[in-house]
């Protein structure tokens, strides 16, 4: 599924681009030509360690301004939504799998637990499973915020954002793209 998904998912800004995918190996391996991405996109975040058990591990110093912040939320968000619209559902959407520069531009990688959508039902079903790995992953960053006191009601407004994308009730949770558009209204 991993390489179906990664073709399937089609072309969005924050993404890594498929550019071929490799027939005719005289071994008969599958495989995918990526684009190059450029040296300075570094991971996000480390797996998960024993310690940390399912959370993603930061580095010490890792402190995102909120421009940052709002930078990388918004283009995870968008190419989750976008994914979801294509009938993906990513299924490891943590920090480790995201690619980013310093100026908050990132990259989602990793498609080894995609998944397409059974049916519309489970599609929407995933969707809000992802939308609480989304708003984990949001915590996370905002817990690295460095936001100025007159942020204040944006820093707000995103911890109100987080907690509805992780509230146990799964149906109430908003959808990608409904966190996306929220995101880009912050961010203008």
């Amino acid at each position: 599924n991993e390489m179906a998904a990664c073709i399937a998912a089609g072309h969005h800004q924050h993404l890594i681009e498929v550019l071929g995918q490799i027939s005719g190996h005289p071994a008969q391996q599958n495989g995918l030509v990526m684009e190059l991405i450029a040296p300075d996109f570094t991971n996000l975040a480390g797996a998960p360690s024993l310690e940390s058990c399912s959370r993603d591990v930061y580095a010490s110093e890792a402190r995102f301004s909120l421009p940052v912040l709002l930078r990388l939320a918004t283009g995870i968000a968008s190419v989750t939504a976008h994914l979801h619209a294509n009938g993906i559902t990513h299924g490891d959407l943590y920090g480790h799998n995201i690619l980013w520069q310093a100026d908050g531009n990132c990259l989602l990688g990793d498609f080894g637990a995609a998944s397409f959508h059974p049916s519309a039902g489970a599609g929407q079903a995933l969707e809000r499973i992802e939308a609480r790995a989304f708003g984990i992953l949001l915590g996370e960053l905002l817990e690295r915020c460095d936001a100025e006191p007159q942020d204040q009601n944006v820093i707000e407004g995103l911890q109100a954002l987080q907690t509805l994308c992780v509230q146990a009730d799964s149906q109430q949770r908003p959808s990608l793209a409904e966190v996306h558009l929220q995101l880009k209204a912050w961010s203008a």
